[in-house]
């Protein structure tokens, strides 16, 4: 029997008694009993070894299992999965106590080897009903309660009796609370979703003229899309974002679930192929940065990104810590528009990033869910990462295109990871595959058919980028006349609003003030003073202005 603790990272050990996944190896210490201390049987079962029901039910004893992934060089496995280092802790939780209510078909102690029970021999249940204790004059009522009291004490809901509740999103949690505020003066400047002068979602027209072209295509079909989704979407997306003239053999690229599912599938693809090396977050980054690169057992970290005293980047102290990581670390670097403070490198300070990144050997992670909403240019807001491939650097590449194409609840989004030659990318096409058949099989077809039908028009193309452009010029000018509505009654310095770029703005203010803001004033933002500045308009925007200078007044920001 061979050491059963894994390599790290990628696996760890829990002593349970589980069914075995064929997703998984697992090399198995098990205690035997009496019995299975005999010489092997007739069919060379091994001792400790997993039983298989006559209905297929894989059942096993109490087992001290390791679990880590297949052997990196097994690509024509398609059974893989990764299973996360770092998944949360259900606290309150015992081993022993989740084993204590197992259904009868496995029974299992820590102490004792399982107890295997043929559910082929067990009674079968009667398919009459039991009407025993029931009277002729038993009412509606009596049996509703004999049902709940049912429900109440059946074992499905005992062995669920120690499921904590989670916490809530912050940020779904806060939108729920504007929708049941039913203060007529409320405003939501939370959830990052685009709004027009009223206020309203808005579908882009050349969108909508393109759900008519499908509409009238009579070949369209809804059949499954294959694992790595529709080709020539994943050919759009990565010529929108390397430019039209990439060489496409160079690009291993996947549809995926939006930027969320990009992120997904390549922290997932990097956990099990560049094993070892951390994953750096900048500090403040997107909230769910965090959660995905722990839930892809990757060891996540954080480098100094936005200097709060100085409401502006902190370029010197983001160089140092990518300059201390260890060598071939992943940076997670934001293409463009950062949440949640909207502050950007300029192009010369991109420079020096990409510059330290090379030298350092790391991988660049860009998350680039902006992309022609930021600045209103698909082009300019693309430069980032274009100059890293540039210069050679080892580029993986999150695209959502929730943001700038209006399509949130379509999830339309690709990852990309640029390659050496063809043969490469066809070798990590088919790992990427393996990360998303067992995660979600295959992507959505309608948000990418709306895409592909757009840049493939030279038309809808031209059309998007205006409607596109009108959103990113609504937005600055509602920063603009936010900061001058702010400026002529505050003491503060508010320019830095101003200088920031995207949907949102990181305003400065206190969680204390936050609070004030939607308890006193109805404006419901999250804690860390990062505003959406989508949900600003015209009719808002000088009360907004008038709530914040009240809770700020007089008061220190920093």
């Amino acid at each position: 029997m061979t050491d059963p603790t894994p390599p790290s990272p990628g696996g760890h050990v829990r002593r349970l008694s589980v069914p075995l996944s064929p997703f998984w190896t697992g090399e198995i210490k098990s205690f035997p009993t009496s019995d299975e201390k005999k010489a092997e049987d007739d069919d060379n079962e091994a001792i400790g070894s997993p039983r298989v029901s006559s209905r297929g039910i894989i059942e096993v004893p109490m087992t001290e299992i390791a679990f880590f992934p297949l052997p990196m060089d097994d690509a024509a496995s398609d059974e893989r999965a990764l299973l996360p280092e770092n998944r949360p802790s259900r606290t309150g939780i015992s081993s022993s106590r989740l084993l204590s209510r197992v259904p009868s078909v496995v029974k299992a102690t820590e102490d004792q080897p399982g107890e295997i029970v043929d559910i082929d021999k067990t009674p079968p249940i009667s398919a009459e009903p039991d009407t025993t204790s029931v009277s002729s004059d038993t009412t509606v009522a009596s049996s509703s309660d004999s049902v709940k009291s049912e429900f109440s004490e059946n074992t499905a809901g005992s062995i669920w009796e120690d499921v904590p509740m989670a916490k809530p999103d912050a940020i779904l949690g806060i939108a729920k609370e504007y929708q049941q505020c039913t203060n007529p003066r409320k405003v939501n400047v939370c959830v990052g979703a685009y709004r027009d002068e009223n206020g309203k979602p808005w579908v882009l027209p050349s969108v909508r003229q393109a759900e008519r072209i499908l509409w009238e295509d009579e070949t369209q079909t809804k059949e499954y899309l294959p694992i790595d989704g529709d080709r020539e979407f994943v050919q759009c997306a990565m010529r929108f974002a390397y430019g039209p003239d990439v060489p496409l053999e160079h690009l291993a690229g996947v549809q995926t679930l939006s930027g969320t599912g990009a992120c997904r599938v390549g922290g997932t693809f990097l956990a099990a192929f560049w094993p070892n090396h951390p994953i750096y977050c900048p500090n403040p980054t997107w909230g769910n940065h965090i959660t995905i690169f722990k839930e892809c057992g990757l060891d996540v970290r954080r480098y100094r990104y936005y200097d709060r005293a100085n409401n502006g980047l902190d370029l010197s102290g983001m160089l140092r810590d990518l300059q201390k990581a260890p060598r071939g670390s992943i940076i997670l670097l934001h293409a463009c528009a950062h949440n949640p403070t909207g502050c950007d490198p300029t192009i010369h300070e991109w420079k020096q990033i990409i510059s330290m990144i090379g030298q350092r050997d790391h991988v660049a992670f860009f998350d680039c869910a902006y992309q022609g909403f930021a600045s209103g240019d698909a082009e300019a807001d693309a430069a980032p990462f274009r100059y890293a491939v540039s210069q050679r650097v080892p580029i993986v590449l999150a695209q959502s295109f929730a943001k700038n194409f209006g399509l949130y609840g379509e999830r339309c989004g690709s990852l990309s990871v640029v390659c050496g030659d063809a043969e490469q990318k066809e070798r990590i096409l088919s790992e990427l595959r393996l990360v998303i058949r067992p995660m979600y099989s295959s992507p959505p077809r309608h948000g990418s058919s709306i895409v592909k039908t757009i840049l493939k028009d030279e038309q809808l193309t031209k059309q998007y980028y205006e409607e596109c452009a009108s959103m990113a010029r609504r937005i600055q000018r509602m920063r603009t006349k936010l900061v001058e509505c702010l400026s002529t009654m505050s003491k503060h310095d508010w320019s830095h609003i101003k200088r920031q770029i995207g949907m949102f703005a990181f305003t400065g203010l206190t969680p204390d003030m936050c609070h004030q803001l939607t308890n006193e004033y109805y404006i419901f933002l999250t804690t860390n003073g990062r505003i959406s500045i989508a949900g600003l308009n015209d009719s808002n925007v000088e009360y907004v202005a008038n709530a914040i200078h009240a809770v700020t007044d007089g008061k220190s920001m920093s």
